[in-house]
């Protein structure tokens, strides 16, 4: 970690938000409900489970499971320095609609700006175990190709340094421990901004109320507290007068 802490500002930090590819369980196709009812029995460990049962669980669990769900948010993240101290973080967000716009224009922002795996990192909160395999697979069922630096399927751990965890560092290699972001802050005396919603609600928030542009504020906001539960693992100070700009254009 400790080339981590010299090369800092090559970190592009990650969030997703995702919600279910239908508005409710009745409005998938009947394959998929099919096929969601048998998650949910899993899931219930009951198989006697009625549909309203599989349809009140799509509707709280639906938007975590790719295979049901869709991504409707992608926040990404770097920060600015002034010497030896973080001074701020330039934010921006891919969101809307159609799940194929938001991931080529994600791919395309990596492929121009974060191409070099060796030399640049990626971080998230338990970005390992869901923002990285939810994009991966999502980019197949879109039909459309994994960057290399995305693909950690089979790979060995040293061959993905390149992306940080912050729920694996804290971890400390005790694996049968999941800590939440918003926790994890709390305990680190992070302080993070207050939100209107939380992940539960994004479903609802986008099929309901139609608000993706909410949404996407909630996302950056946890890409910013990312990036300070990274600072606060690795000991780098922080300004007191941290400012977060959320850019239309990633462009320097």
């Amino acid at each position: 970690m400790k080339s981590l802490r010299k090369h800092i500002d090559d970190v592009l930090f990650l969030d997703i938000e995702t919600a279910g590819v239908s508005p409710c369980y009745e409005d998938l196709s009947p394959q998929l409900q099919s096929f969601w009812m048998s998650k949910a029995q899993m899931l219930l460990r009951d198989k006697d489970i009625t549909t309203e049962t599989a349809a009140e669980l799509y509707m709280q669990k639906g938007g975590i499971y790719s295979e049901f769900a869709k991504i409707v948010c992608i926040s990404i993240g770097f920060l600015t320095n002034d010497k030896d101290k973080v001074t701020g973080m330039r934010t921006k967000s891919f969101y809307g609609p159609d799940e194929h716009i938001i991931l080529q224009d994600f791919v395309d922002l990596m492929d121009k700006h974060f191409d070099q795996p060796k030399k640049q990192y990626l971080c998230g909160h338990n970005v390992k175990e869901f923002d990285v395999p939810f994009i991966c697979r999502r980019l197949l069922i879109n039909g459309m190709p994994i960057p290399k630096r995305l693909d950690i399927s089979g790979k060995k751990p040293w061959e993905i340094d390149h992306i940080i965890d912050t729920m694996s560092m804290w971890r400390f290699g005790d694996y049968k421990n999941y800590t939440s972001l918003a926790l994890l802050a709390h305990v680190l005396d992070v302080p993070t901004p207050k939100d209107d919603i939380d992940g539960s609600m994004v479903h609802e928030v986008y099929w309901d109320n139609n608000d993706v542009k909410r949404i996407a504020v909630y996302c950056e906001k946890d890409v910013v507290t990312s990036a300070k539960v990274l600072l606060k693992l690795l000991s780098i100070n922080v300004d007191e007068d941290f400012i977060n700009i959320s850019k239309s254009d990633f462009e320097s």
